[in-house]
């Protein structure tokens, strides 16, 4: 099947445009999920993103079940619109490869241990911005390649751990918890993808690439809000609320009759239309939950009479009728139903293409519309395609393939 963007092609969430990036040529040496998630970000809106992956190949196409034509979820979530081709860069030739690929590249992202670039003669200071001064070369590392932890390894929950991220996550009965979500990983792909592109506007007025020294420490540090801020200005440390705000009430999960919901009334107006809306319009009349101040001294008081309030209510319709007329306020979805909901059809928001489903774009373009072009990659899918758009023969494809340069299958 040819699964490059046609007309024809029947799905949702698909890129109706070449998209704003189109033109951006990336190569991408970046595995598990950090890089992997910023270049999809690139390539959801038009970049040319060629994924080199080692004889082994990215090792998140193992992290499973489940598993599609051998390749885990992992995998296939964060590299959609890739071209994959397998290269041994431990072998000159393989070498030899990359900076061919290199030529007209404007995007290098990588995500080795500090110095292994170096160590392989691919250096950006040493060789790469003297051959390709226009390229920008952005090494994603776990805490940069200096300092007390320079080139230590980096690791999601990990640097969650390091960071106070984790601190700032649970109850004081649960203690410090690690976020359900790869926030710190994640993170950094989105930090990695504005650097990258304010680097390529940069670009445009010096006409000068520019190495960008992207740290997954730096950016859990970055997320630390507004916890650090608070604690910059009154000197006390943070530490895990759980689902309660610690100054606004109501604003915590309560249980219904269906499901559970979230309310967060930031004011005493919210307040009192949530009474009002629950039949209750005698609770914002009482003095002890006459304003915030009150209400937070009452909490616990509080608590228990919305909790008795909600206990007969349909959560569903009765956090729609609460949000409709000012009131913050959504059921607690599991991720089959947000995912199914609505207004997520309605925004596009699930993405689908022969038999792939993904999590779309957020970024809606009202004329470059990003979107799916092609499903994730099979393991070398692109290989000689890649080479062939580079000015290899199949003489000399063949060659790199019998010589163990260019991969068919992984290595085990």
């Amino acid at each position: 099947m040819d699964d490059s963007t046609t007309p024809n092609q029947v799905g949702r969430g698909l890129a109706k445009t070449t998209g704003a990036l189109a033109g951006i040529k990336v190569i991408d040496l970046t595995r598990v999920l950090g890089g992997p998630y910023c270049t999809m970000i690139l390539s959801d809106h038009g970049a040319d993103v060629i994924k080199i992956e080692p004889p082994q190949g990215d090792e998140v196409r193992d992290w499973g079940p489940p598993f599609h034509d051998d390749d885990a979820s992992y995998f296939i979530g964060v590299n959609r619109n890739k071209r994959s081709i397998a290269l041994d860069l431990g072998k000159p030739e393989g070498k030899a490869v990359l900076l061919r690929l290199l030529r007209g590249a404007d995007v290098l992202i990588e995500n080795f241990k500090p110095g292994s670039m170096e160590k392989w003669g691919l250096g950006y200071h040493e060789v790469l911005c003297g051959q390709f001064p226009g390229l920008i070369h952005c090494r994603i590392s776990g805490f940069g390649g200096d300092g007390p932890l320079g080139g230590l390894p980096g690791y999601d929950a990990i640097l969650q751990a390091m960071t106070g991220l984790m601190s700032v996550n649970g109850d004081a009965n649960t203690g410090p918890m690690r976020l359900g979500t790869a926030m710190v990983d994640m993170g950094t792909g989105l930090y990695a993808a504005i650097g990258i592109l304010m680097a390529l506007h940069e670009r445009g007025r010096s006409g000068q690439g520019q190495y960008l020294d992207m740290a997954l420490y730096d950016c859990g540090m970055a997320l630390l809000h507004p916890q650090a801020a608070n604690y910059f200005l009154n000197g006390k440390r943070p530490t895990g609320t759980g689902n309660p705000h610690p100054n606004l009430v109501p604003y915590d999960k309560y249980p219904t009759r269906t499901c559970e919901i979230f309310i967060a009334s930031g004011n005493n107006g919210q307040f009192r239309k949530l009474c009002e809306l629950i039949g209750r319009p005698d609770m914002a009349d009482k003095p002890r939950f006459a304003n915030n101040g009150e209400r937070n001294v009452n909490r616990v008081a509080l608590t228990l009479a919305l909790a008795a309030a909600f206990a007969d209510q349909d959560g569903y319709e009765l956090a729609l009728r609460l949000i409709r007329a000012g009131v913050p306020a959504g059921p607690v979805l599991p991720v089959d139903q947000a995912t199914a909901a609505p207004h997520t059809a309605h925004r596009e928001m699930v993405t689908e293409m022969d038999w792939y489903k993904g999590i779309a774009t957020p970024i809606k373009f009202s004329r470059t519309k990003g979107g799916t072009s092609r499903p994730p990659p099979r393991f070398n899918q692109h290989g000689s395609e890649v080479l062939a758009q580079h000015g290899y023969n199949d003489t000399e494809v063949e060659a790199l393939r019998q010589a163990g340069v260019l991969p068919d299958q992984r290595r085990k």
